[in-house]
């Protein structure tokens, strides 16, 4: 049993662990003996042997004398390096936060995932501060994407370690956070699950922010249904208002503008195919302009981006001090551009913002859900971009295009893999609802799930 763990999903774990099948003390010590074992040593920032084997113990008491928590007690969970882990420093993939002070309590989903019985196992790497769709971190070494079978791949970022410990099999879920697609870009990169709530669905307390008007949070996980326990016991609930939809006659708008521009063509023909796998299913497809999306790009280039206002104002003082030397620089060069974003262009990009929300739901029925590819390309090659700045910047732009379009427009996503492009390399379909429509968008990826990874991987 212990030899055949690896790429179990959460529903599969919990069946053995209920059943008194698995002992979840044998699951974390094979977890960690997993990890401590694995050759790429850059997806694990922090591990909690110590923190891991005590709630595992704490889980097997509760399971064998019938009081178990539920289904997710004795799981292993993996969090991005911005969530507060009680007696440690959150340090945000960076190297400059390594001596604060360490966090008084947890965060407060580590907190109700805990409650929940999971078994935090350590942090895992991340773009420094979160600030970069590619997940290249100089100081902790980047996690190599586990598909690639040539040369070393980015694993999307910024949570690239999420993306990756999950793909690589070391643990059944991670959860990131996405201010512009950092839960998104790594799923589909790497040929996972990623599901990026409502901005405001899960408390945000002990989590570093980047920019708190984007911010978002989620699971990145093998499958819906583990994003569905997840999602739930992130809010504190014992069970799930979630059930599986159904796919007849439910309306799937495509953009026709914007998200496909430049897009490789393993790409389109892998979403392609997906989308027609669903329209067999019983699926509505209708292809729709937006010129609000248009009109985003267009604001950011007049006004520069949210993100970007944000993070400079956030790091201001390290910008203009001695931490920045010890900073990625791709991040300092980022970051330093929202010196020259004024008062008067942040507040016109919010009132903007708000008029082109109201804009497209006006567009998009309530119960329709919006699709497009997660990343217009597969993962590239990492040399290039770690010698190359200018290609770094032009790559991270074009990794986070179609993702912030949510983040802008508040939408929750969730990327599942379709199939492959280029090098074998994965292909993520983006479904995305209206803001608030989580539990109805939960309900769509249920049902579409195993139509869109069709012969690609097991659900």
């Amino acid at each position: 049993m212990m030899q055949d763990l690896g790429g179990r999903s959460i529903a599969q774990l919990s069946v053995l662990l209920q059943s008194g099948t698995l002992d979840p003390r044998d699951l974390a010590e094979w977890t960690l003996a997993r990890i401590g074992d694995h050759a790429d040593q850059a997806i694990f920032t922090t591990v909690t042997p110590e923190r891991a084997l005590r709630e595992a113990e704490a889980s097997r008491e509760r399971i064998s004398s019938g009081r178990s928590l539920g289904l997710l007690d004795g799981i292993p969970v993996a969090w991005k390096d911005l969530f507060a882990l009680k007696g440690l420093p959150t340090t945000a993939g960076s190297i400059v936060l390594k001596d604060d002070p360490p966090a008084a309590d947890d965060a407060a989903v580590v907190a109700a995932l805990a409650r929940a019985g999971m078994v935090s196992v350590g942090r895992v790497n991340m773009s420094e501060f979160a600030f970069s769709g590619l997940g290249l971190n100089p100081h902790y070494g980047t996690p190599r994407n586990p598909r690639s079978q040539d040369v070393a791949r980015i694993p999307g970022g910024s949570s690239s370690g999420s993306g990756v410990a999950v793909a690589a099999e070391l643990v059944p879920v991670s959860i990131g956070t996405d201010t512009g697609g950092s839960i998104r870009i790594p799923a589909a990169l790497n040929g996972i699950v990623g599901y990026k709530a409502t901005r405001g669905r899960y408390a945000m307390q002990g989590v570093f922010p980047l920019a708190k008007s984007l911010d978002s949070l989620g699971p990145l996980c093998r499958t819906v249904q583990d994003a569905v326990w997840i999602d739930a016991a992130m809010r504190g609930l014992s069970a799930s208002e979630v059930r599986r939809g159904s796919l007849e006659g439910i309306s799937i708008v495509v953009p026709t503008n914007v998200v496909f521009d430049r897009a490789e063509d393993g790409v389109v023909a892998a979403f392609e195919q997906a989308l027609s796998r669903l329209e067999r299913a019983g699926a509505r497809i209708r292809r729709q302009a937006f010129p609000a999306l248009t009109r985003i790009f267009e604001l950011m280039a007049a006004h520069g981006p949210l993100v970007t206002a944000e993070a400079f104002a956030l790091h201001r003082s390290r910008l203009q001090g001695v931490d920045a030397a010890s900073m990625d620089r791709s991040v300092v060069a980022r970051a330093r551009l929202g010196e020259k974003i004024t008062l008067s262009d942040y507040i016109a990009t919010l009132e903007a913002r708000d008029r082109l929300m109201a804009e497209v739901s006006a567009s998009i029925g309530a119960s329709e859900v919006v699709a497009y590819p997660t990343v217009a390309h597969v993962a590239p090659a990492t040399a290039p971009l770690e010698a190359d700045d200018a290609l770094f910047v032009e790559t991270n732009a074009r990794t986070l295009r179609n993702t912030l379009i949510g983040n802008f427009l508040d939408w929750c996503g969730v990327s599942l893999p379709c199939g492959t492009g280029d090098a074998d390399m994965p292909v993520g379909l983006l479904l995305s609802a209206l803001p608030h429509h989580d539990t109805h968008l939960l309900s769509v990826a249920l049902a579409a799930e195993a139509v869109v990874r069709a012969g690609h991987g097991e659900v």
